[in-house]
């Protein structure tokens, strides 16, 4: 019989993808020795992050939404989650949640199994998610610590306005740079800012282009599965540094060469031989079985070409990039215009010109059980998406971290009815989906 160890051998991966686990894995050991050190550490969300800011002051970054989802690739959330619901929290609250609670309680040890300090600074951008506000405030509780909150106003009519950057940029003065600046103890410079912030955007472009890559047929990515690889350093502890760069223009060659072979996305058993059915995906992926969900799509010959996943941390294919020439302001408009806060009707277009641009045969909707940032108005969605653009729109359920609500068979299922309909459809040259 294989052995998991062996298996796990087997699995195949790109350059970039062995690079990406490399600096996860460094910032984990960096995190794990900062006290010693003397290094003070800040935590904070993946939407609305304000890396470039915290690196003006030295912290070492902890982000508990990588630190879940990481730890249920390890197959460690399940009893996380379980911890914290023996501590009261309902079965109904944020998988992310319970895991990092969870993981709190059974001794802080972070997903490599090396401990996880306690934050000195805890740092909100509220982004459209409330559950963001309600863990900070239990996170808080359990240290004690110093708390920076961001306020910022949700994109109810689909568009920034003066007033509400003006108000987080006032917040950006006011209170969230004080409370670093003495959370710290290093001075604000203003330069050292705009110098992360042309880090940033180059490695903005190059994120753009590696995405938009899948354009091509066959598309080189999968912009879900191996689209979370790709938006891994820009997405943490990394956007603003030298080392995000340089591992952009390492993953942007890599693809290159693939779509100058003409050749598909490297799953973990290989690159796929053949692209049968184009996807727009819409929600997280689950984590807890993530190479078997993945296995899914790619033996179907399934490739998902666009992702709202990958726009959590920041929506830059839409022409945003971080300003150096004005960076308090940019900070501010990175903030207002992360996916999880602009309103329904504006992810609506979005996945739209996605479903468009980049020729998807389908539009399949991943409910997670426990995020509402994502589930809320979800079936509403798919019926208008289906509508607008007369492509078929699929429907499955799991959930972020929690083993408990993926089920193999019942996902497997749902997903082989969707693509076979799909491919009934092509082979029919049908242009609308049935009433």
């Amino acid at each position: 019989m294989t052995t998991a160890a062996s298996q796990q051998a087997d699995v195949q991966k790109e350059e970039s993808m062995l690079l990406q686990k490399a600096m996860i894995g460094a910032n984990f050991d960096a995190l794990s020795t900062a006290h010693e050190e003397g290094k003070k550490v800040s935590s904070t969300f993946v939407p609305g992050n304000l890396n470039e800011l915290l690196m003006c002051f030295d912290f070492v970054r902890n982000l508990p939404e990588i630190n879940a989802l990481q730890s249920a690739m390890r197959k460690k959330s399940g009893g996380y989650v379980m911890e914290a619901e023996r501590s009261g929290h309902s079965e109904d609250v944020c998988s992310y949640v319970k895991s990092d609670l969870g993981m709190m309680a059974k001794g802080q040890l972070g997903p490599t199994g090396k401990p996880l300090p306690t934050p000195d600074v805890l740092l909100l951008s509220y982004t459209g998610c409330f559950t963001f506000m309600k863990w900070f405030e239990l996170v808080r509780d359990q240290y004690d610590c110093e708390t920076a909150m961001l306020h910022v106003p949700y994109q109810a009519d689909g568009k920034i306005t003066d007033n509400m950057r003006d108000f987080v940029v006032m917040q950006l003065k006011e209170q969230v740079i004080p409370t670093l600046e003495r959370v710290s103890g290093v001075k604000f410079d203003i330069d050292r800012l705009r110098e992360n912030l042309r880090e940033s955007a180059k490695a903005e472009d190059d994120l753009v282009w590696v995405l938009q890559s899948a354009k091509n047929r066959p598309s080189p990515i999968d912009a879900y599965f191996g689209g979370i690889y790709y938006c891994g350093p820009i997405f943490s502890a990394f956007r603003g540094s030298k080392e995000a760069t340089a591992y952009y223009v390492a993953l942007r060659k890599e693809v290159a060469d693939r779509i100058e072979q003409g050749l598909g996305p490297v799953t973990p058993e290989g690159v796929m031989d053949e692209e049968r059915i184009r996807l727009v995906v819409e929600g997280p992926p689950n984590w807890t079985h993530f190479r078997d969900f993945w296995k899914m799509f790619y033996d179907e010959g399934a490739v998902v070409v666009a992702s709202s996943y990958t726009k959590v941390g920041g929506v830059y294919d839409y022409g945003f990039r971080h300003d150096p020439d004005n960076p308090i302001e940019t900070l501010a408009d990175y903030c207002l215009g992360c996916y999880t806060n602009h309103s329904l009707p504006a992810r609506v277009d979005m996945l739209c010109d996605y479903m468009e641009e980049y020729n998807a045969d389908g539009f399949l909707n991943n409910s997670i059980k426990s995020c509402n940032s994502f589930s809320a108005g979800q079936l509403l969605m798919l019926r208008e998406i289906e509508e607008r653009t007369g492509k078929p729109a699929g429907f499955i359920e799991t959930d972020l971290v929690d083993p408990r609500y993926f089920s193999p068979a019942n996902v497997k299922n749902r997903l082989e009815s969707y693509f076979q309909m799909i491919e009934q459809k092509k082979a029919r040259g049908d242009s609308r989906t049935a009433a």
